[in-house]
């Protein structure tokens, strides 16, 4: 058996990690997928075919780069028996925020919440897909992350709709104080999820779990919605709001363009 080690720059999210899973799903000759989110690395045990296994990875524009291929004697991989229980659970947080900073994103006139919760949805979607896949044919993967990616445009298109009418209209500001703490509350959910799950994964040193979870882009985004919030305090301007509302429908849908890619 051969062990392949990649780095993959963009892998700086748990999302990314279960959509590369999905892409090397369908590829027989891998026996195992180690991920280390903090080091943006993926050991691949696998039996021959490297090739094939690179490509894959290529195609979703990650940022994948092949380290080091080699032989190995490993044959004993530990799998934690609660990975699915915490998928489950960050799906969960997950989509409650989508719930929470949609719905007090509108209530505050806020873009950037709206946009922040698609992100949120987002996430779920990945997470989801990645248990519907467990005894699933990979037609039916395929077909679900296809209708999910299809989904995810439509809400995004729809957002950049509302941006354009804010900005030639006349709203009321959003409300700063709103933006900031719902903000403040996605971004201790998300480190939560990213601390479960890396935690499930490796007995890393807390600095490292510190240092994975602040290079998220999930955290990254949820610190740009709190800034934006200061903004609109102090500019009395509604634009910062709009701006990062903008920024982080395009990250949704670049999220759900490597959703369709595994859908082909």
């Amino acid at each position: 058996m051969e062990k392949t080690i990649f780095k993959i720059i963009k892998m700086d999210c748990p999302s990314e990690e279960n959509l590369i899973r999905m892409k090397l799903d369908e590829i027989s000759s891998i026996v195992h997928l180690d991920f280390n989110i903090v080091e943006r690395k993926l050991i691949v045990f696998h039996n021959g075919e490297i090739d094939q296994i690179e490509n894959a990875i290529a195609e979703l524009n990650l940022g994948s780069e092949k380290i080091i291929t080699g032989q190995t004697n490993q044959t004993d991989f530990k799998e934690s028996k609660n990975q699915k229980k915490l998928l489950w659970t960050v799906l969960g947080i997950n989509f409650a925020f989508f719930i929470i900073e949609m719905t007090t994103g509108i209530v505050s006139k806020s873009i950037g919440l709206v946009a922040d919760s698609l992100d949120m949805l987002a996430d779920s979607f990945v997470y989801g897909i990645s248990l519907f896949a467990v005894g699933a044919s990979l037609t039916r993967k395929k077909h679900v992350a296809k209708l999910a990616g299809y989904f995810q445009i439509t809400l995004a298109l729809i957002g950049f709709i509302e941006v354009l009418r804010r900005f030639l209209g006349t709203e009321d500001l959003p409300n700063f104080s709103t933006m900031i703490t719902v903000s403040i509350f996605a971004l201790i959910a998300n480190g939560i999820c990213l601390y479960l799950l890396q935690k499930s994964k490796s007995k890393e040193e807390a600095h490292m779990k510190a240092s994975m979870i602040f290079t998220s882009n999930d955290i990254i985004i949820n610190f740009g919605v709190i800034t934006a919030g200061l903004l609109v305090n102090w500019l009395n301007s509604q634009k910062p709001d709009l701006i990062i509302g903008s920024i982080v429908f395009i990250l949704v849908i670049q999220g759900a363009l490597r959703i369709l890619k595994l859908s082909k």
